[in-house]
């Protein structure tokens, strides 16, 4: 079923939308492919920072949603929530209102105790107030019903992944890692230097593609190259435009991901649409379509184990061979973006139905 919405669909960013990161191009393709579809799609640009904000942030956010008219449909970015959470308490009977929720943000690694607490028990609560839970795969559906939502009210909407051309990797010694994700403790990018600094015996260049996110950690990640003995062997890229990032893509010949948390994890089914070695953690949805024969999937945190894991691919042309041939057949099964939008589509017309869940809302 593909249900067409009819009413003027409102999308709330954290921040600007064409930040480069997934959630971001995920926001960016739902609004793309709603419009091609003939919806008419508005997108509101909350400001920040995201998600601990201030008071006026919040009496912004609450102004823009006031101005949203009765009876339309709006699509909240999980990141929004914290911003936008007296806005949906307010507005919960005259918007038709639904979450895009990526991953839970209590569960995004470097919080203390009371600030994971704070946003989940946030995030329970406004949660409360929308009709609808889109989320992007089985792992973060789970981490949503612990929050109280039924399953009933949750779509899941795994990101579509473009075709690509396979990448034609380094052309020699020595083999070039990528890691694509924001520099954020969570992306567990101090891990990975752990790992490589076991590895100096080995050829290798690591190329690092993202920006900070999280006040320090570029430092802090700096330091510990330094400290290792490995600084030399690596590359800050920054956040990249996407023809230079299709320029890394190509050149590389392993991708590495050692991450805390993903919701889904877009940029690793990206790698594995190149063909490309693919070495992950084993946690959140990752494991959910990146096979073992890709790469390796490994235990979060545990830097021996990546070491082990990314060890065989840099030493041995043929194990990487092997590995690509296993992520290039993954890649060939993963959802596209057609199949994503319709489902979030259909999700979005199904919130204009009367919820008496909602109505009941003290």
């Amino acid at each position: 079923m593909n249900r067409r919405i009819a009413v003027p669909v409102h999308i709330i960013s954290p921040g600007a939308i064409n930040q480069l990161t997934g959630g971001y191009g995920f926001l960016r393709r739902i609004r793309d492919g709603l419009t091609a579809r003939g919806e008419e799609v508005r997108v509101h640009e909350l400001p920040g920072p995201h998600p601990f904000v201030d008071e006026p942030s919040r009496r912004t956010a609450d102004e823009m949603m006031s101005m949203i008219p009765d009876g339309s449909v709006v699509l909240v970015d999980g990141l929004a929530l914290p911003v936008a959470a007296h806005a949906l308490w307010v507005d919960r009977y005259r918007l038709r209102m639904t979450a895009l929720v990526h991953h839970p943000l209590h569960l995004e690694a470097g919080l203390d105790v009371e600030e994971a607490d704070l946003l989940r028990r946030l995030e329970r609560d406004t949660l409360a107030y929308v009709r609808r839970v889109i989320v992007p795969s089985r792992t973060t559906a789970a981490d949503v019903m612990a929050l109280n939502v039924p399953e009933k009210r949750i779509t899941i909407a795994n990101p579509g992944t473009d075709p690509a051309s396979p990448s034609t990797g380094s052309g020699g010694e020595p083999p070039v890692l990528l890691c694509v994700a924001s520099l954020t403790p969570r992306k567990g990018h101090l891990v990975l230097v752990e790992a490589l600094s076991r590895l100096r015996h080995l050829p290798w260049r690591l190329v690092l593609v993202g920006a900070e996110r999280h006040p320090g950690h570029e430092v802090a990640l700096r330091e510990a190259m330094t400290e290792r003995g490995i600084a030399d062997r690596v590359e800050l890229a920054g956040e990249l435009a996407a023809e230079a990032l299709e320029a890394q893509w190509r050149g590389a010949d392993i991708f590495v991901l050692p991450t805390f948390h993903e919701g889904y994890g877009m940029v690793a089914a990206d790698a594995l649409a190149r063909g490309l070695p693919t070495v992950v953690s084993q946690v959140g949805a990752l494991a959910e379509f990146v096979p073992p024969a890709a790469g390796g999937l490994v235990p979060p945190g545990d830097a021996e184990a990546l070491a082990r894991a990314l060890g065989p691919l840099i030493a041995d042309r043929n194990a990487r061979t092997q590995a690509a041939n296993a992520a290039k057949a993954a890649g060939a099964g993963l959802p596209n973006w057609d199949d994503t939008v319709s489902i979030i589509r259909t999700a979005l017309a199904q919130s204009l139905a009367s919820n008496p869940e909602i109505e009941q809302i003290a």
